[in-house]
């Protein structure tokens, strides 16, 4: 046998004697995988029956053919875009049995992913794939622009005359204030096309079918599906698939969504709010963008899902470029578009910005209706999920932001957390309690009207409150006065339903736990007697001592 290289990124030795952990084994094909992309090699590999000295240890992994080639399809069903093994080789050495299995470079633009996580190597540790390296693969798409490319045999024909005037509308409403367009209703369809980025030199691009194109022009685009698909859950269900030009179909699709008024009490108008369940601004903008970055070379449709209380956007690809965060809370710009062409096109048409301001204007329109804010899922690595809220969650949330216009964007955010009872930093937390809108204790937080002494929600609140510590020792020690003794079962019951409900049960046994190590350490109750029977006892007895008031 030739002498075996070293272990390197994109080469790994394991000696596998007798079995291999699967999981393991998806782990290292992710992160060979992408390292061989990184490093530029044409193959990753993983070799078993070897140690990390390069030396021949032989490996019984699978020791069946038919086993080992039904490792393709096991680990296809994990990775994102089905991607497995170019193949797995077998070589019989004098020293045992190796096997070699050739794994693919994660294409251009797609780092691989198992069980929806990014892994790569870092010396010989297996690592996740960090952030510079996950950007590194996505940005090897840049040159390849899929929106951009030519249609083959499409002419003007294939083009939708009413999405045509009705581009030309949108161009002039969003150009209305610069030089260069007073004279766009002269222009002819194959000149206006060209200078709204439609088409390139009078040829058909790909972004001129998806906006503009004729509903059977949708085939030229196969296999990439262009399509919007509307889905209605709940107690009824119903469907519908929206084809090209996609600038009349986003409007199509919001006219399908049930969108009812209600009313909203604020507490201390007489005169309600009166809002729509969701805003066209918001709903049309999370269309526009799924639509921008869906990557279609995933042939993947756009979905949006209705169910009762809210909207779920489905679209191929990852989040681009930064995080949520980044759009909501800072002026970022983005750098890179995954469809620069398409991107354009739809700015020409006045259907998205390229400043990166559409994410934060759905977050402020949002907030502005009191509403919860939108919710973005990116767990999944080739899809961007957003959910838009068409119902109040909590009416005290929605009564702080009516009643504090002025509070930061950042403390909203983070009381829309606390409603949804997601977890949030613990400097965030103080704030919220600094400027008293939050009550309750760590993990059981609630907006802080919930708990206000208001009509309706006194009896809320005292179960809620937490009385200081003092409060609660003061009980024990009367107790003890009273009947001489207590064992903790005893203070258990006298204190579990006078605790905040904020607790829950095994917070409130911690709690009486430290009252009581507490009260020891300053010498008030002492414990007596074996540990299982034990009851505590005044260090030193007095006169009774009235209870505090609470």
């Amino acid at each position: 046998m030739q002498q075996l290289p070293h272990e390197t990124e994109w080469f790994e030795f394991k000696e596998a004697k007798q079995n291999f952990d699967f999981d393991d084994l998806g782990k290292y094909f992710s992160s060979l995988s992408n390292e061989a992309n990184l490093h530029g090699e044409p193959a990753g590999w993983l070799v078993f029956g070897v140690n990390d000295k390069a030396v021949v240890v032989g490996s019984q992994f699978r020791p069946h053919r038919a086993d080992l080639d039904s490792l393709k399809h096991e680990i296809a069903k994990k990775t994102s875009n089905n991607h497995t093994f170019v193949e797995i080789y077998e070589l019989q050495e004098a020293a045992g049995r190796i096997i070699l299995f050739q794994i693919p470079p994660a294409p251009a633009g797609m780092p691989i992913a198992w069980m929806g996580h990014f892994y790569g190597r870092d010396g010989d540790s297996l690592v996740p794939l960090n952030m510079s390296e996950i950007e590194q693969i996505r940005r090897q798409q840049f040159n390849e622009d899929w929106s951009i490319q030519v249609v083959a045999n499409a002419t003007l024909k294939d083009l939708h005359p009413a999405a045509i005037a009705q581009a030309r509308a949108n161009f002039k409403q969003g150009k209305q204030n610069r030089a260069g367009v007073a004279g766009v209703d002269d222009w002819d369809d194959a000149i206006f096309l060209d200078r709204a980025r439609l088409t390139v030199a009078g040829k058909i691009t790909r972004t001129a079918i998806l906006l503009v194109g004729r509903p059977e022009a949708a085939a030229l685009l196969s296999p990439a599906p262009a399509q919007i698909s509307w889905r209605l859950e709940g107690e009824q269900k119903a469907y519908e698939h929206f084809g090209p030009p996609f600038l009349q179909s986003v409007n199509d699709v919001f006219r399908r969504i049930r969108n009812v008024r209600f009313r909203l009490q604020p507490f201390g108008q007489l005169i309600p709010v009166e809002l729509e369940k969701y805003d066209a601004t918001v709903v049309l903008e999370a269309l526009n963008n799924c639509i921008a970055h869906q990557d279609y070379t995933l042939q993947s449709r756009v979905v949006v899902t209705e169910f009762s209380d809210r909207l779920l956007f489905e679209n191929a690809g990852t989040f681009f470029e930064g995080t949520v965060e980044d759009y909501v809370l800072t002026q970022k710009t983005p750098q890179h578009y995954r469809n620069p062409f398409l991107a354009h096109a739809m700015v020409n048409l006045n259907m998205i910005d390229t400043m990166g301001y559409g994410i934060q204007r759905m977050f402020a329109e949002q907030r502005k209706r009191f509403f919860p804010l939108p919710d973005y899922d990116l767990s999944q690595p080739d899809q961007v999920r957003l959910v838009i809220h068409g119902k109040l969650l909590d009416e005290n949330y929605s009564r702080i932001l009516i009643s504090q216009a002025e509070l930061p964007l950042h403390l909203v955010m983070a009381l829309d957390r606390v409603q949804k009872k997601l977890p949030i930093p613990d400097e965030r937390i103080a704030e919220l309690r600094r400027l008293k809108l939050v009550e309750g204790r760590k993990p059981n937080l609630f907006p802080a009207s919930k708990l206000a002494a208001v009509a309706g929600s006194k009896a809320e609140y005292v179960r809620f409150r937490a009385f200081d510590d003092a409060h609660y020792k003061d009980m024990i020690q009367q107790y003890i006065v009273e009947f001489s003794s207590a064992s903790r079962s005893d203070i258990d019951r006298l204190l579990q339903d006078k605790l905040s409900d904020s607790l829950d049960p095994d917070q409130k046994r911690h709690k009486i736990q430290n009252l009581l190590a507490a009260m020891k350490k300053e010498g008030i109750i002492a414990r007596s007697g074996p540990k299982q029977t034990a009851v505590w006892k005044l260090e030193h007895p007095g006169p009774p001592i009235p209870l505090k008031n609470s």
